[in-house]
C-alpha cells in the first residue's frame, strides 16, 4: 500500500518510494509497477499525476483528481510558484549554505537557467577508509530548488563536487560501489522532503511533508543523525 499523506476531493499526495516509476516509461522497461497505477487501484479513482519526480527519488508525490484541477497545478509548477524542499545525502563537507546558479542543457541542446540553493544540516565523518583517506566524510544537506530542471539537484550537487549517494548517474561511482560492497545500499539518496503550494480550487496554502523512507534513515542512523 502506498502510504498517501494527503487526500482532499481534488488532489491526493503519496510519499513515493525510492525506486518506483511514476508511470510507464520506454527508458524504463524493465518496471513492472507504477505510482499511477498503484494509487488508483488503491483509492478507487483515477489519478493523473501534476509532476515529475525522478524514479529513483523517494517523496512527496502529488496527483490530481480532475483534469481542471490537473491544469491548475501544472500551471502553477510551469510558473514556479510551488515551493518544493528536498533531503540528500552528500559526499565531503558541503559549506554551510550556497546558491547555484549554473545553467543546464536540454536534451535537444538548448541551456536553461537553473538555480539551486542548499544549506547544510549534518555532517559526519566516519571510520571507514577511503581514497587514500582514513576516514569518510559527508553531508546531509536541505535543497531548495528555484526552478524546475531535468535531474536538476543532481547534477548541481555533482557540479559542485558534493554528488549524491546512490546517483549513478551523475553521482561518484567509487562512492557508489562502497555503500554497495560495506552496506548493501543502492538507493539513491535525495528525498522529496516538502511540498507547499495554493489549493487550486480552496485558495488554502497546502504544506506537505514526507518523512524519509527505510534505506534513506538507515543511513542516517549509521552516521549518527538521529541523535
Amino acid at each position: 500500500m502506498l502510504d498517501i499523506l494527503y487526500r482532499d476531493e481534488y488532489l491526493v499526495a503519496i510519499n513515493k518510494p525510492h525506486g518506483l516509476l511514476v508511470h510507464r516509461s520506454a527508458i524504463a522497461a524493465d518496471a513492472e509497477e507504477f505510482a499511477i497505477q498503484l494509487l488508483r487501484d488503491q483509492i478507487g479513482i483515477k489519478v493523473n499525476p501534476v509532476h515529475r519526480i525522478d524514479r529513483k527519488t523517494g517523496g512527496v508525490l502529488l496527483f490530481a483528481l480532475n483534469k481542471t484541477v490537473e491544469i491548475a497545478m501544472q500551471q502553477q509548477f510551469m510558473e514556479n510558484q510551488v515551493h518544493k524542499k528536498y533531503l540528500a545525502v552528500v559526499r565531503g563537507y558541503t559549506p554551510d549554505s550556497e546558491d547555484i546558479d549554473y545553467p543546464l542543457r536540454k536534451e535537444n541542446g538548448t541551456l536553461q537557467d537553473a538555480f539551486t540553493s542548499y544549506h547544510t544540516l549534518k555532517r559526519a565523518e566516519i571510520e571507514v577508509p577511503f581514497g587514500g583517506h582514513a576516514t569518510s566524510r559527508y553531508s546531509l544537506v536541505e535543497v531548495i530548488p528555484a526552478t524546475g530542471r531535468m535531474h536538476q539537484i543532481r547534477k548541481h550537487l555533482s557540479h559542485i563536487f558534493h554528488p549524491i549517494i546512490g546517483d549513478r548517474t551523475h553521482g561518484c561511482n567509487k562512492q557508489n560501489k562502497l555503500f554497495k560492497e560495506k552496506w548493501e545500499m543502492t538507493t539513491m539518496l535525495l528525498h522529496a522532503s516538502q511540498l507547499t503550494f495554493t489549493h487550486p480550487v480552496t485558495g488554502a496554502l497546502v504544506d506537505l511533508k514526507a518523512p524519509v523512507q527505510e534505506e534513506f534513515n538507515r543511513v542516517m542512523h549509521l552516521m549518527n543523525w538521529n541523535s
